[in-house]
């Protein structure tokens, strides 16, 4: 099995690369800078390493990247900067999202590849009647409208949502919704739920970046888990 990852130098993407590598998978990562990775990871044997910006590839080379692909991860995010918010590109992970799926259609896999983006608790999956306060639902209006990054991954997540939808032949998908991200050097028990048991906004909870990756890899490795969560938005919480 190999799977990509999007975002493999990201705080996140990294502890998912080492998840995945440490339970003997085959990983590719497309990052701009070989640098950006960890030392140890980058002469691993069962790492490939493209070097390029993701929305700078052309087609062609996009739908080589996903070629041979079981998996695919989304860990990409905008760095919390004034540039990293507010300047282009402001639909980067929309727009990733929506190339690399595209990418994998080209491809006509035999068996639908499995696509993993990570996400937010502040985003309220659809599909359920998720209880938001009023004063939630205030705030998270004013995030969508004045952070181009909160309507960003609004956006990726509804493109996988209602546009791949739970019936595509190519691509199955899970949105990964982690509450406030911390740094733990180690894994540790965490929840998962179908949705949030906590306001993100009033009283958020925290959730290890390594569980994240640790759950990801989870979804990519274990059929059982992941068959809980295809087409779902699971949310995850440190215990």
């Amino acid at each position: 099995m190999t799977t990509l990852v999007v975002g493999a130098s990201g705080a996140t993407g990294r502890l998912l690369v080492e998840q995945l590598l440490e339970r003997g998978k085959h990983v590719k990562v497309i990052v701009r800078s070989k640098e950006s990775l960890l030392g140890a990871l980058t002469n691993h044997d069962h790492l490939s390493i493209i070097q390029a910006s993701v929305l700078d590839l052309s087609n062609d080379e996009m739908i080589r990247c996903v070629s041979r692909c079981d998996a695919i991860a989304s860990c990409l995010g905008h760095n919390l900067s004034f540039k990293g918010m507010f300047w282009p590109p402001r639909r980067l992970v929309t727009d990733a999202t929506r190339r690399l799926c595209n990418a994998v259609k080209m491809n006509e896999p035999v068996a639908p590849v499995k696509f993993l983006l990570m996400n937010t608790t502040g985003n309220r999956n659809r599909d359920l009647d998720e209880e938001v306060s009023t004063g939630e639902k205030f705030v998270t209006g004013l995030l969508r409208l004045l952070l181009p990054a909160h309507a960003d991954n609004e956006d990726a997540a509804e493109y996988l949502r209602t546009e791949i939808g739970q019936t595509d032949g190519s691509i199955e998908w899970t949105v990964v919704r982690p509450d406030s991200l911390i740094d733990e050097a180690e894994t540790t028990e965490f929840s998962v739920h179908s949705s949030p048991i906590r306001s993100a906004i009033f009283d958020a909870g925290k959730t290890s970046r390594i569980n994240v990756g640790c759950f990801m890899a989870d979804l990519i490795g274990d059929e059982t888990v992941w068959k809980q969560w295809i087409g779902k938005m699971p949310v995850i919480y440190n215990r």
